[in-house]
């Protein structure tokens, strides 16, 4: 059967006759617009979707939040909607895809992302944290850091070196960690804001079942690029509404304070709203884009462009607000269920931001990939690339 906008239509509107958003259980709507295809239409039947295009998932979601129907709280699951979902898609058993996928669309677990280390951050292929077979599943030791909502995780994506004889890249191997399981400890990272929205994590001894590796062992650093291509363009290409995200509290000043204009502000304004206005339209049209496959390097550009207009927007802030902007509304130390850019003060908008341009792959690295995989300039040299990863200086 086809599946067209007036199709989609009218299967949201049993849902909504079904199941109405105001007498139905918030779980209990989301499961069951799970169960319609109606969560992810391009997925394939019985994962949430209906095989559809892409482009036509709008068409729900405006018709769901015409008739008042909960969301599944995006933000605060992003991680699994944006990272760990499209890999389980990609590259999971059915028995995998069938297990995770409803649970995660649905918010009942949250997931995070054990990649980074304390010796591997920019350089992610040289980490360290071994998997070692054992019997019918592994064993897991080592350290991962910057992991954001890890205090809340039921799951991680986690990839871990296999085989330290052979080149960096070709040694790791891809796991779906239980968060939950003995040898997993989370310890809170304070940043610059107050909060511990980050953590680090250490594996002790972590046994995880063969059942929970996610491609072929070895293939690890294949089967992470679908990760990090989703990751970059969750946190680089959202969909906002024109003066979503940063620009907004900055125009939203302007206008409301006078008092505070001066000309030099007036022109840097303009010129950060233009280019905000650029960025959230090249957003639009590279998930127009997406619907055609699978995200490739073009997300790291918008990427970059998040992480830069951020940073001088938010500059710009301060500056404006004068020495209102050098107040800061709470220094508490907590540990946030999500990333609150526009709910807080401009003093927290300011130093958050400054960790835009290291999560998500470093702007440096981000700027490779563009320039490589995207302009097709020549790769720059990499000595270590043939050399088996026990050999590398560390």
């Amino acid at each position: 059967m086809t599946i067209d906008a007036a199709e989609l239509q009218r299967r949201t509107a049993e849902l909504l006759a079904a199941h109405p958003p105001a007498d139905t259980d918030r779980l209990d709507f989301l499961k069951a617009r799970f169960d319609a295809g109606l969560a992810w239409v391009h997925y394939p039947q019985g994962l949430g979707g209906l095989g559809a295009p892409r482009t036509l998932q709008a068409v729900v979601d405006a018709e769901l939040e015409a008739a008042g129907a909960p969301d599944n709280d995006p933000r605060r699951i992003g991680i699994g909607l944006g990272m760990a979902a499209p890999t389980i898609l990609k590259y999971g058993t059915e028995e995998q895809k069938q297990r995770f996928l409803r649970p995660l669309w649905v918010g009942e677990e949250v997931w995070c992302q054990l990649f980074s280390e304390p010796g591997a951050g920019s350089d992610l292929a040289a980490l360290g944290t071994r998997a070692v077979r054992e019997g019918d599943g592994w064993v897991v030791n080592g350290q991962k850091v910057w992991t954001s909502s890890a205090h809340l995780a039921r799951w991680a994506i986690l990839i871990a070196r296999t085989d330290p004889d052979v080149p960096k890249h070709a040694g790791i191997t891809y796991f779906l960690c239980d968060m939950t399981d003995p040898g997993v400890e989370v310890r809170p990272l304070r940043q610059i804001t107050g909060e511990a929205e980050f953590n680090e994590v250490f594996l002790t001894d972590v046994r995880i079942p063969d059942t929970r590796r996610l491609g072929e062992v070895g293939a690890g650093w294949r089967v992470a690029q679908t990760t990090l291509n989703n990751e970059r363009v969750a946190i680089g290409g959202m969909r906002l509404p024109r003066e979503g995200g940063m620009i907004g509290p900055v125009a939203k000043t302007w206008r409301e304070r006078p008092e505070l204009r001066t000309h030099d502000l007036h022109q840097r304004l303009l010129k950060l709203w233009v280019e905000a206005e650029v960025a959230r339209l090249t957003g639009e049209r590279l998930r127009q884009q997406l619907a055609l496959g699978q995200p490739g390097p073009e997300g790291a550009g918008m990427k970059l462009a998040f992480a830069r207009l951020n940073q001088e927007i938010s500059g710009l802030e301060v500056e404006l607000r004068g020495e209102e902007g050098l107040l800061y509304d709470d220094w508490t130390m907590r540990r946030p269920e999500l990333v609150d850019f526009t709910g807080r003060d401009a003093g927290y908008r300011y130093l958050r931001s400054k960790g835009n341009s290291i999560e998500g792959g470093t702007s440096e690295v981000l700027l490779n990939i563009v320039a490589e995989r995207v302009l097709g300039l020549p790769s720059e040299p990499r000595t270590d690339k043939d050399v088996a990863w026990k050999d590398l200086s560390r």
